[in-house]
């Protein structure tokens, strides 16, 4: 490794040293606390404490962050994706919706054992995404977007559960964020051979894993067999996941931040990185740890590691971008992406068919619900005043779908990356963000007060994407990675007002889980002139959208300004991206499903991509938004969280086609 590498390493080593040594001369001497690691004195109530919290807490804390990190460098290796993290295959989601499962209908469990609820959720997890997988060798873009949507599948069902359950989950929520608090050394005990036996696994096939970056036929022609090494090494990420969100809780961030710090310090040799990362993974959660543990009062164990490991590696991995190399896109560009010469063509006649059928389902809905009396027709009721708040909720959800399905082809062509979606580049994470510092800082609970603060957030993430980006071209990998930060410090924050149990956090995840329940005519206005603008201007770069996936240099060869046309194809996805988000909530899975779905049918041509993909978006919208009215009335489920079940099935259905 280089020098910076090791100075890096050096520096986070010192930082976590020096915190430890000042927290062990708090209290009594420090000699004495230190000799409390190994003889504590039992009449001393600090010695105790230290003996059987503060030790057991730091080895908890290095052991899970070399795990996590470990279990990161395999996924991003075998899936050949930089996004790819620990959580990526839906063990952790698997493991936090068993929990809730079992807390709420089968109690007798999580008193039998709480580590064997959540690691069995997590096998459960892994087991559905190699069965959805498993016909295409485990291929890597099936393998991610099989993992995609059963992280879409267990955080809907999440969601709703704790919409109606607040109480009974409150203590959950913690745990789902990671709390490292100890109380002896059984999770130390238990841990620490299984999970360095299966480190010393992983090291075994370093090997192997390094001929993956060749091509499939090239890897092949090794004597590799790629079926068996994809088992065993994403086997073993998700034993080690699940062992770390079976003992502590969720901690998903450190597997995704310790590999992208090792990759942006310059480490690009598979030993060297496995090295490299398992050490920032482990001095970064203990740091992070470390800083919690001094909060005031009831803060350092109210406020959850995992969430605020996000929180402080997300900036690190934004100071650390301007290193990352340049990559050709084509390195990333995957069967879900490129360009096909067989893409189904979309003629006038089946596109008028499609928006006839959105009307209709527009009047349709309008029209059709059921109330207290059951199913109610509005023709033979006369009641129609409760058009003034169906119609605007409905017609909100087709144009906001319509929106995201823009945004998410746009910035899948542009990257070259099926795991892209708005929310990936940061956009609706900092239009989130800034509707949660507006609410929760007392600056303004109003509809408006809320609207502006979003807006804020939002250009303050293109901003910092715009900054960190324009020097290089606004490279792909770079500008997802930029996001993937931005979107972790928004969660970060997200999940600690969660966990603080204020009420207004339950509204505001309503929200975030993508509700209409907040449009009115005010708003729907704004909202049709936004869109009508941004897909004009979407249609007018169809061009740009063929010729990009096509890899860099193509791109230039075809007399394409490859900076310019990244930077003016970002604001756009910015701005429809905001103005979706700001009146329906982050609804990313609609950007990351449409265009998915839109391709399933046959659509790979940019044109015929961004109509079948706004149809797409539009109609799953739209039957969700009047589908979450119905279904458990009179509670109402927001509408993303029904389209990302929707959207699903037929993703899964349609994966045999990839």
């Amino acid at each position: 490794m280089r020098i910076f590498p090791i100075g890096f390493i050096i520096i986070l080593t010192t930082s976590v040293v020096l915190l430890m040594g000042w927290q062990l001369s708090l209290n009594d001497t420090f000699t004495l606390n230190l000799t409390s690691l190994l003889q504590p004195n039992w009449l001393s109530n600090n010695s105790i404490k230290l003996h059987l919290t503060w030790w057991p807490r730091v080895f908890t804390t290095l052991i899970c962050g070399a795990a996590l990190a470990v279990a990161g460098v395999l996924m991003q290796q075998v899936l050949r994706n930089p996004l790819a993290s620990p959580t990526t295959l839906g063990v952790a989601s698997g493991a936090s919706f068993s929990l809730m499962m079992a807390t709420l209908y089968a109690p007798w469990l999580i008193e039998l054992s709480y580590s064997f609820v959540a690691m069995a959720g997590g096998l459960i997890a892994m087991g559905i995404v190699f069965a959805l997988s498993w016909r295409r060798a485990l291929s890597p873009t099936i393998v991610v977007i099989s993992g995609l949507i059963l992280n879409l599948y267990f955080g809907a069902f999440s969601t709703v559960l704790l919409i109606m359950n607040q109480e009974k989950l409150a203590g959950l929520m913690i745990w789902g964020a990671g709390s490292l608090v100890q109380t002896g050394w059984g999770n130390v005990a238990y841990l620490t051979p299984r999970i360095i036996a299966l480190i010393i696994v992983a090291f075994l096939f370093v090997k192997p894993l390094t001929l993956l970056q060749l091509s499939e036929s090239g890897a092949k022609s090794l004597g590799v067999s790629l079926t068996k090494l994809r088992i065993i090494c994403l086997g073993v990420a998700v034993l080690l996941t699940s062992l770390v969100v079976a003992t502590v809780g969720i901690i998903g961030f450190i597997g995704l931040a310790a590999p992208a710090i090792t990759r942006l310090i310059g480490v690009h040799r598979l030993l060297p990185k496995f090295l490299a990362s398992i050490f920032i993974g482990a001095l970064l959660l203990t740091l992070t740890d470390l800083v919690i543990q001094q909060l005031p009062d009831l803060m350092s164990i109210m406020v959850p590691t995992g969430a605020a490991t996000a929180a402080l590696g997300a900036p690190l991995m934004l100071w650390l971008l301007p290193k990352l190399a340049m990559r050709s896109q084509t390195h990333t560009e995957t069967v879900l992406t490129r360009h096909s010469e067989q893409g189904r063509h979309l003629s006038k006649y089946t596109i008028w068919i499609a928006l006839g059928s959105v009307f209709i389902g527009l009047f349709i809905f309008s029209c059709l619900s059921i109330g207290n009396q059951g199913w109610s027709w509005i023709f033979t009721t006369g009641n129609w005043s409760v058009l003034e708040w169906r119609l605007p909720r409905l017609i909100a959800a087709i144009l906001a779908g319509a929106m995201l399905a823009t945004a998410g082809t746009i910035i899948q062509r542009l990257s070259g990356n099926p795991m892209a979606s708005p929310e990936v580049i940061g956009i609706s994470s900092g239009t989130a963000l800034g509707v949660i510092v507006t609410l929760f800082s007392g600056l303004s609970s109003s509809l408006a007060g809320m609207y502006v603060g979003g807006f804020i957030g939002a250009l303050s993430s293109v901003s910092l994407i715009i900054l960190l980006n324009r020097k290089t071209g606004f490279q792909p990998e770079k500008v997802l990675l930029t996001g993937v930060a931005i979107t972790a410090l928004m969660g970060a924050i997200q999940t600690i007002v969660l966990a603080g149990g204020d009420p207004r956090s339950y509204q505001l995840l309503a929200w975030l889980a993508g509700t209409t329940y907040y449009v009115t005519n005010s708003t729907l206005i704004p909202l049709a002139i936004a869109t009508a603008i941004s897909l004009s201007i979407a249609f007018t770069c169809h061009r740009w959208l063929d010729i990009l996936p096509l890899g860099e240099t193509s791109a230039r060869s075809l007399g394409v300004n490859v900076s310019r046309s990244r930077m003016l194809l970002l604001f756009l996805v910015s701005g429809l991206t905001v103005s979706a988000t700001l009146v329906v909530g982050p609804l990313s899975f609609i950007g990351l499903m449409a265009p998915h779905l839109a391709r399933l049918l046959g659509f790979s041509r940019a044109k015929e991509h961004l109509i079948a993909s706004i149809l797409v978006g539009s109609t799953l919208m739209l039957f969700s938004d009047w589908l979450g009215r119905q279904l458990l009335y009179p509670e109402d489920i927001p509408t993303g969280m029904v389209a990302s079940i929707i959207g699903g099935l037929y993703l899964m259905w349609g994966l045999r086609k990839l």
